[in-house]
């Protein structure tokens, strides 16, 4: 069935801010690790969400946002450091680091539980 004009676009829900949106955004971070853009799809949508729901889904947003950027930080230093040879097993670490938050993410919001420290810039 059409959407009349001026009616809104009725989706599954995983676009609205929500329970649903903020497992998307993990899933699209772990899925970055074979197609890197996915990521850069979830940060977007994080964005655009952010602030639009209060409660313990506005932890999961403030997390998936810092999980991006400090996963982008570490990952350039590391990436600097593999010509020192150490950049090597940082590499390695940072897709772990990456891997435990949206793991982590992914079962609190699976719970419907906030994160415990969504500043923190370890785990």
């Amino acid at each position: 069935m059409e959407p009349q004009p001026g009616e809104p676009r009725k989706t599954d829900g995983w676009l609205d801010p929500g329970q649903t949106n903020v497992q998307v955004i993990y899933i699209l971070y772990l899925v970055g690790f074979v197609i890197g853009i996915t990521a850069l799809v979830g940060i977007v949508l994080a964005y655009m969400n952010r602030g639009k729901v209060g409660g313990w889904l506005e932890t999961h947003y403030t997390w998936a946002i810092r999980t991006f950027w400090i996963g982008l930080l570490y990952g350039f230093v590391s990436a600097v450091l593999v010509f020192a040879i150490i950049g090597i097993p940082m590499l390695f670490a940072v897709a772990v680091w990456m891997v435990i938050r949206c793991v982590i993410g992914l079962q609190t919001a699976g719970r419907g539980e906030p994160i415990k420290n969504p500043q923190s810039w370890l785990i």
